[in-house]
């Protein structure tokens, strides 16, 4: 198996968001906010290459939108999606299959791109199959009025339309190596990846536990749909992956990739942080 990350882009959010009822005044000792209480996060991406498979998971938000759209999400920095799969020796064609964490704009929205006439909609990655949770594909159908900026349209329904769709049902081994957990309290049916790497276990937290601030298993943000199941969700993962030794790799912590876990009298805390790299060198 091979891993490797790469941030496509950072944005910025109201960090009151990404704490929900935790006040600034304790979030913002761990993590900082400028001056219109707005927190930079990335969106790392990962690639793990296992048996026949080059698989990408979550895609960022893509550039289809127009500028008064992206205007709200503050985008900066990054290696971009396309290029920082070139500077890491991939192409869109060698993309075997996408894996969606959820179908949030922020993940899924580089899966799909305007196509060469500009009249429609064509897939990003065209040899690739697109893995989403039946569940979360069905929520993100119906649309509710509390996600309906974060499921739009055009990131979702080519998806289906092109015959590349892959429908999960089950916390299974999707690849070798590559299981799943199926989580129901940030939206329903998001995917988180488990990832056995030569022995050790990685779990892809993704908005799950977004941060290393939101270890604590009422630190969560205000965009989840049943918080209470995201306290029972956070705590069956974080003390699974402190008795086996996890390690959880963060999509969207500015400064952590990756760390270990340890008990502390608060509860399970980060114990050693570090970039993925050091992990696979």
């Amino acid at each position: 198996m091979k891993l490797q990350i790469f941030n496509i882009a950072s944005f910025r959010v109201d960090g009151g968001a990404m704490f929900g009822v935790i006040p600034k005044v304790l979030w913002s000792r761990v993590y900082s906010a400028d001056e219109n209480n707005l927190i930079a996060l990335p969106l790392r991406s990962l690639i793990v290459e296992t048996g026949n498979h080059v698989i990408l998971v979550d895609t960022g938000w893509g550039d289809k939108q127009d500028d008064k759209f992206f205007r709200h999400v503050h985008l900066h920095g990054g290696e971009g999606l396309i290029q920082g799969l070139n500077n890491r020796g991939y192409r869109p064609e060698d993309i075997t299959d996408v894996f969606l964490t959820h179908l949030h704009a922020d993940h899924c929205g580089g899966g799909i791109k305007s196509n060469k006439s500009g009249n429609g909609y064509e897939l990003t990655f065209p040899k690739a199959i697109y893995h989403v949770s039946h569940t979360q594909w069905e929520w993100a159908i119906k649309n509710n009025p509390r996600e309906a900026d974060a499921f739009l349209e055009e990131n979702i329904l080519p998806v289906e339309q092109s015959g590349h769709l892959n429908l999960v049902d089950d916390e299974e081994e999707l690849f070798p190596g590559f299981s799943l957990m199926m989580c129901y309290g940030h939206t329903p049916g998001l995917m988180i990846p488990i990832i056995n790497y030569n022995g050790k276990i990685l779990v892809y937290t993704g908005d799950l536990i977004p941060t290393v601030a939101h270890i604590p298993i009422i630190w969560n943000m205000s965009y989840d749909i049943e918080s209470l199941r995201t306290i029972e969700e956070k705590e069956r993962l974080l003390k699974k992956a402190f008795d086996n030794n996890y390690i959880l790799v963060f999509q969207h912590d500015e400064n952590v990739e990756c760390c270990t876990l340890e008990m502390t009298p608060k509860g399970i805390r980060a114990k050693e942080k570090f970039n993925l790299s050091q992990l696979i060198s």
